[in-house]
Order: C-alpha cells, then structure tokens, then sequence
C-alpha cells in the first residue's frame, strides 16, 4: 500500500477499528523464531490521507520488509506534527536503501535516534509550542530484537512474564536484558517543554519470557499505570482486541488526551 499523503513506500495507516495481522517466518524454522502479530487501536483516525497535513490527529504506522533473509517489522504510533518526519527519515535511510542484513542489525538505533532528533528539530523551527508533540515506536528484527524510542508524553511498555517494563527505567538496565538506552534532552523554554522533548531510544532482545509491546500514546497512560495496562490485556492473545481493550478503558477513564494504541505479540 502507498500512503501517497507521506509519500512512503509499503506503508500502512490505521484507522478505528481496522486491523491489520500478518505472521510471518523467514529465516529460522518457525519453532525456533516467535511469530509477531499486532492489532492497532485510534479514537480519532484519518479518513483521508489528504487530511494529514491539517490534522493534528495520531496515526499508526506499520511495515513490513523483507531484507535478504532478514524480517523486519516497523511499527509507530505518531503524533501528526512529528510523525511524517520520523517516517520519512526511517523509509529514505533505512528501508530505500537496500541495506545488509548486517547494517540492519547494526544501524538501526541510530537510524531511530536520527530520526526523531531530525523530527524534533524541524517541529521546534515550525512552532515554539511543542507541548502534546510525542511519538513511539519499535522495530523487530526477525523476532529476535527489539529496537525502541518514545518521545513525550508516549511510551513503550515492554511485559515480560506478566511485569510492565517502560523503556527507560532503571529495571531496564540488567545486562542480562541486553538493554542501553540513552536520553536526549532539549533546551526547551519551560518545563512542559522540556519534558515533551526527552526523548529515549533502546535496545533489548526478544527474550522467551518477552509477551507483548504496547506502543501508546498520552491519552492512554494520563489514566493508567504500566502495570495496569499489561493487566489489562494480558489474558488477551489477539493484539486487535487487545488494542480496542485499552482505548475504550482509557476513554471510559474519560481521558483527555489523545487515546491510540498498538499492540504487538510475540507468539
């Protein structure tokens, strides 16, 4: 699919409601190698690619590439006004390029971290006002490795045998977990500013224990806990419904901010 609006390749948005599941295998034997699968969730979705512009609505990105025998999965959940830099950046330096599979699994924190850096610095040259500005998003590499960034108010929680783990925080740290992250703050104006502008970006792997990922944005975690959320959809095994599940909670939590989430599962 083309999202001609952002003009990128093999994109695919979201919209309320609608699902898109794909399992796939390539290099390893499919005993060897968790299936991903995800399910997405937004309360105000585009219904028109030609609204993006205007809007300053969320949107969820999901791709797909197959990179020599390599899998590999993108997944984001964008605020408007910083989410077409970020996809940009990650289809013409990373998914254009043709790369190796060895640049793959070498470059792509840093392809992230440039990504919103570049992001970043365009929205502050647009607009002093950057508050609400926060995306999230991860890459999968063959079901083995996790890449993450948040920026903002949105997160990525990782649950890992039924525990919430947010990038970022210090029980994140262990070797064992493969993590490193770093931080990357702004000179921002004020303190609403400069919270909105941290922005985190990490590595771990896809461990056996390793269940879920929730991307989300600010709508969903002003009303929930991490810990919440994973206990809400952890019993739920289709990541679509478990996607709609922590939407319509936060909204009957009658939160204000802006409600999407996506959900992805390693089976």
């Amino acid at each position: 699919m083309v999202f001609q609006a952002l003009q990128l390749k093999r994109f695919l948005m979201g919209s309320a409601g609608r699902k898109k599941r794909e399992v796939t295998n390539a290099k390893k034997p499919s005993w060897m190698m968790p299936a991903v699968s995800h399910g997405y969730y937004t309360t105000e979705a585009f219904k028109s690619p030609a609204g993006y512009e205007d809007s300053d609505s969320d949107f969820v990105v999901v791709q797909r590439e197959q990179i020599e025998e390599l899998e590999l999965w993108f997944f984001g959940v964008f605020n408007a006004r910083i989410g077409d830099g970020v996809a940009k950046y990650m289809q013409s330096h990373l998914f254009d390029k043709n790369p190796k599979e060895s640049h793959v699994r070498a470059k792509s924190k840093e392809t992230m971290r440039k990504a919103y850096l570049g992001a970043r610095a365009k929205t502050r040259e647009s607009t002093e006002d950057t508050h609400g500005v926060g995306s999230v998003s991860a890459i999968v590499i063959d079901g083995e490795k996790l890449v993450l960034a948040n920026m903002g108010d949105y997160r990525a929680v990782v649950c890992r045998d039924g525990l919430a783990h947010h990038i970022g925080s210090r029980n994140n740290q262990s070797g064992k977990r493969h993590w490193s992250q770093r931080f990357f703050k702004g000179n921002a104006a004020s303190t609403r500013q400069s919270k909105t502008s941290d922005l985190v970006v990490g590595a771990e792997r896809v461990e056996p224990d390793t269940e879920f990922v929730i991307l989300a944005s600010s709508g969903i975690w002003e009303v929930m806990k991490n810990q919440e959320a994973v206990n809400l959809i952890k019993h739920i095994e289709n990541p679509q419904a478990a996607s709609e599940c922590l939407a319509k909670e936060a909204s009957n939590r009658m939160s204000r901010g802006s409600i999407s989430c996506l959900v992805i599962r390693f089976d």
